[in-house]
């Protein structure tokens, strides 16, 4: 079992910055990915950024350039940077922790943490 927490959110102009973070805890050896994705009102959760154990990245197309995800040596604690937001960014951001135990995956999430952008 992991245990994944969510902070960081508030509200923050258009143009401004905001930093997330994510803590997992519990069976953190079997940890693979740790991502980032979004909901909004009208939209279902979509996918922002992973990162890899072995520190691969990707992000959506959206918030490239904008974006960063990083994460700290224990590799159980991933971090959003959020530059440059715009309105459309407003969402409920989740943390989603991937764990690997043999071919097993199991995903583990957090409680979301509101993020909004005024214009």
């Amino acid at each position: 079992q992991v245990q994944v927490v969510e902070s960081g959110g508030g509200l923050v102009q258009s143009g401004g910055s905001l930093r997330l973070s994510c803590a997992a805890s519990g069976n953190t050896d079997s940890i693979y990915t740790m991502a980032w994705y979004r909901q909004s009102a009208e939209n279902q959760r979509n996918y922002v950024a992973y990162i890899t154990r072995g520190g691969t990245t990707d992000y959506r197309d959206s918030v490239k350039g904008r974006f960063t995800i990083s994460r700290d040596v224990a590799g159980t604690t991933v971090y959003l940077q959020m530059n440059n937001l715009k309105p459309e960014d407003t969402a409920v951001y989740f943390c989603n922790v991937e764990t690997m135990s043999g071919i097993r995956k199991t995903d583990y999430w957090g409680q979301g943490t509101q993020v909004t952008v005024s214009s």
